[in-house]
């Protein structure tokens, strides 16, 4: 497999697939903070909420009181089972509405304690407006990302830091979308693109697996799986080259699927995108508040 996806019916960005992936990157962890942050975990309990509950109600509440078929669809990773546990039971307790409310309030209160100062920055400005632009040049491109399109339906904030999250979001899930597009056309099931992303070295097995609750046994019956078809090898399984390859072909289409929405922007409005959040996204990985122990989702 090749890591291009060039072939001459696919319409090919005008902007690099790095600089699209270092662009989404640069202030991916400015979303992801609401993942981890107490103040996530202390207003989904004011709701009646347990953490887990409260991952899977705030993540899916934008498209309403949904179950868990859509959700583990959508979210495509997690194990049904453990989704099930959560909903529609959360759906009890606090009404849509009320747990992106409070999802909102958790960002801002975790951004206002982390970042400081910068809050009120023309960096922060300058960041949000680049942000919303990328996020709403793609409002008309809903097709196929149901994530996407549902928390683009959304008001905006009028603050500027929760301007930034919130078009972080949707970027997020745009590109989010996209990759489970492209994991589709692979062939590989939720468990198995984990499986697959620990053998990359990336991330840690404990923390996936937990996280997304798979049992010891799902998980070594997918990865001999895996190995059959010569994507893994080895006691602690590695990438073959196959399996690289797969990977490679799979953040290529990603990338390029992400493409449309920082397209807007140009090389310059992505370069200066980036340089305006580093500081905010240093700010919160020297905070130790992305600690995989406090994650909403496995706790």
């Amino acid at each position: 497999m090749s890591g291009s996806v060039d072939v001459p019916w696919l319409e090919s960005s005008v902007l690099d697939p790095e600089l699209v992936r270092r662009t989404w990157r640069s202030a991916e962890a400015l979303h992801g903070l609401i993942y981890f942050a107490p103040e996530a975990h202390q207003r989904y309990a004011a709701l009646g909420l347990d953490p887990r509950s409260g991952y899977f109600a705030s993540r899916s509440a934008a498209m309403g009181p949904v179950g868990p078929g859509a959700v583990a669809a959508a979210f495509f990773n997690f194990n049904p089972e453990l989704v099930a546990r959560a909903l529609p039971a959360a759906w009890e307790h606090a009404t849509p509405a009320a747990v992106l409310a409070a999802r909102l309030d958790a960002a801002d209160a975790a951004l206002s304690r982390v970042l400081g100062d910068m809050i009120g920055s023309g960096a922060m400005r300058e960041a949000a407006d680049l942000a919303r632009r990328a996020a709403e040049s793609v409002a008309d491109r809903p097709q196929g990302r149901v994530l996407f399109a549902a928390h683009a339906g959304l008001p905006w904030p009028e603050s500027p830091h929760l301007v930034l999250w919130h078009a972080q979001t949707l970027l997020r899930e745009f590109r989010g979308d996209g990759h489970v597009a492209a994991l589709l056309l692979t062939g590989l099931t939720g468990l198995e693109a984990l499986i697959l992303h620990v053998a990359s070295g990336e991330v840690p097995r404990r923390f996936v697996q937990r996280s997304r609750g798979w049992s010891d046994e799902h998980w070594d019956a997918a990865t001999a799986d895996l190995r059959g078809r010569g994507l893994i090898d080895g006691d602690e399984p590695a990438l073959t080259d196959v399996g690289r390859a797969q990977r490679a072909w799979i953040e290529a289409a990603t990338d390029r699927l992400a493409a449309p929405a920082y397209e807007v922007l140009g090389v310059d409005g992505c370069t200066r995108f980036v340089e305006s959040v580093r500081p905010m996204t240093r700010a919160v990985m020297e905070s130790g508040s992305l600690n995989v122990n406090n994650a909403v989702s496995q706790r």
